[in-house]
């Protein structure tokens, strides 16, 4: 992985964070996802019109992660509903290398390292015991846990689809400008056949929220899709959860969360195991 692509996806890395904190911290979690989707369309379109389309042979991956946005956005609604930035980011990051290696190892033939297994092991670890922080009330938030259990898998799949999708389409940021479209359509009239008032509130009320967090979540998804051209997807997808050191600090120091010793070092655990699996390789 070269210099670039490194700083990119850490870059990416950080506005990613940066808008996970701006929905958590709406009071109507639904609300500020749909402003957030609807805020990704100006730039979505901006690069339809000035990146080359995608060929025609990635439309199945497009349609594919499309859907699973989808289900990435629902769940990740979620689990913001009922659970701490500081929890539930590190689960739904942390378990996408997880996923990530065990298919490359079971379905497409990668084999792994000792440095990467132990990067492996060491984010589960970290993942499973984040399903003990507590609630303020002391009680264990095991809800939020699995809700962030099950956005990991969706992160994971579309990670897996959007970088194969990438590599066919000829046109990565052109890809994405599609996908996020139909991310945006999707997620919009899902909420418009649920709850109306969702997208009316949004619209109302959420506008500047919404092209902020709308903007970030546009250049963090597209830069990270380009690396994945650039690098492998394992690794690219390993050095993302860098995110979740950014996420923890917001939560501490911006939103206030509270911060114990469990989730401090079951934050820095998953941690290590995604710097152990981006740099497996060179040990």
């Amino acid at each position: 992985m070269t210099m670039t692509v490194f700083l990119v996806v850490i870059g990416a890395a950080l506005l990613h964070a940066f808008w996970n904190a701006l929905l958590k911290s709406g009071a109507d979690k639904f609300v500020g996802m749909s402003a957030v989707m609807m805020g990704q369309a100006p730039l979505a379109v901006i690069a339809i019109m000035a990146f080359p389309p995608p060929a025609i042979e990635c439309l199945p991956y497009l349609l594919a992660g499309v859907a699973l946005h989808l289900g990435y956005q629902v769940f990740l609604t979620l689990s913001y509903r009922i659970g701490d930035l500081s929890q539930v980011y590190p689960i739904a990051r942390g378990v996408a290398p997880l996923i990530v290696a065990a298919v490359s190892v079971g379905f497409l033939g990668v084999d792994l390292v000792l440095p990467e297994i132990l990067g492996v092991t060491t984010i589960g670890i970290g993942i499973l015991s984040l399903a003990l922080v507590r609630r303020h009330g002391g009680q264990r938030n095991l809800e939020a846990a699995g809700l962030a259990l099950l956005t990991g898998c969706f992160i994971a799949a579309y990670s897996l689809v959007d970088g194969l999708g990438a590599r066919v389409s000829g046109s990565p940021v052109g890809f994405y400008g599609w996908l996020a479209v139909g991310s945006t359509i999707g997620f919009t009239t899902s909420m418009l056949f649920w709850r109306p008032q969702i997208v009316r509130e949004a619209l109302a009320t959420q506008k500047l929220r919404g092209l902020v967090g709308g903007s970030a979540s546009f250049v963090a998804f597209a830069l990270v899709i380009w690396a994945f051209t650039k690098a492998p997807i394992a690794l690219v997808t390993a050095l993302r959860e860098t995110s979740i050191i950014f996420a923890l600090l917001i939560g501490v120091f911006l939103l206030r969360e509270r911060l114990d010793l469990v989730k401090l070092l079951s934050t820095m655990l998953t941690l290590a195991g995604a710097v152990l699996l981006r740099f497996a390789r060179h040990l």
